[in-house]
């Protein structure tokens, strides 16, 4: 078994480390704050009263992965956060959160938004999937 490499004294190729592991700092004494994954899809009546897309209320049919995490004491300015494809890492003086996401996302078309009065950031993100007979669109 040989692996081709560009570079001779490369121990491993990119293929190998797994995305965001350049992110995972086991030593780093800031505190994980508490955070909820939950899913959205859009349906409209065509879903609803008569059932013709074939959506259920699965995972598998849900567009949308929304991230709430709660950053108590926290200002905007002070949240840094990083999205990749299967990664989403959180910053802020006092958290640290270090998130594999179930499914793949688009990194590109993702929003996040900072409720103040609540003192949660709540992150939507595009699930990727690949077309099939449930998510035909």
């Amino acid at each position: 078994f040989q692996v081709k490499s560009e570079n001779k004294k490369t121990i491993w190729n990119t293929e190998e480390v797994p995305e965001g592991s350049e992110f995972d700092d086991t030593w780093d004494p800031r505190e994980k704050p508490e955070y909820e994954i939950s899913f959205k899809q859009h349906v409209g009546t065509e879903d609803v009263f008569f059932g013709m897309t074939g959506k259920d209320p699965s995972t598998a049919c849900c567009e949308d992965i929304v991230i709430k995490i709660k950053l108590p004491e926290t200002k905007y300015s002070d949240i840094t956060l990083d999205i990749q494809d299967k990664v989403l890492d959180l910053r802020t003086p006092k958290n640290k959160l270090l998130l594999h996401l179930p499914y793949p996302v688009n990194s590109k078309e993702g929003r996040a938004r900072f409720l103040s009065e609540e003192e949660i950031l709540e992150v939507t993100l595009r699930v990727s999937r690949k077309l099939d007979f449930i998510n035909f669109s």
